[in-house]
């Protein structure tokens, strides 16, 4: 342990340099743990709506018509955004938001659970995940 210090007090822009990457290391595992509960992969999401989940698709309502998840509502994420009431469904109903991505999906699900939906998640890797897994889409 003194050599430990000795090497510190020689090296202190060495010592600082490691003491912030373990730091920063902490804190993104930290953060990674508590958004794990903010989303879910493809195969989460089925199991969800196989429970009675809602999924809101906040695509373009063309895009949303080109190909989405069985019994989708689109609903766009600027109007979930300005609105608690765009959700018309009990605050503890378990929710799904999809996107073509993940990214808006996941503003979508901030905003709903910020609004009293405590059981909004995002689909992580969007509906481009969920045909990666050839899950099926309807028109």
């Amino acid at each position: 342990m003194g050599q430990l210090a000795e090497f510190a007090a020689n090296h202190p822009y060495l010592a600082i340099a490691v003491v912030a990457t373990l730091t920063a290391v902490i804190f993104y595992e930290l953060k990674l743990r508590t958004r794990q509960g903010e989303s879910v992969s493809p195969g989460e999401a089925v199991q969800m709506i196989n429970r009675g989940a809602l999924v809101i698709d906040v695509r373009k309502t063309d895009d949303f018509a080109r190909g989405h998840i069985v019994n989708a509502r689109n609903i766009r994420l600027g109007e979930i955004e300005t609105s608690d009431k765009a959700v018309k469904k009990p605050k503890n109903k378990a929710l799904v938001t999809v996107c073509e991505n993940g990214a808006d999906s996941a503003k979508a699900a901030a905003a709903l659970r910020k609004a009293g939906f405590e059981n909004a998640v995002s689909l992580r890797t969007g509906l481009a995940g969920w045909r990666s897994e050839n899950l099926p889409l309807v028109q």
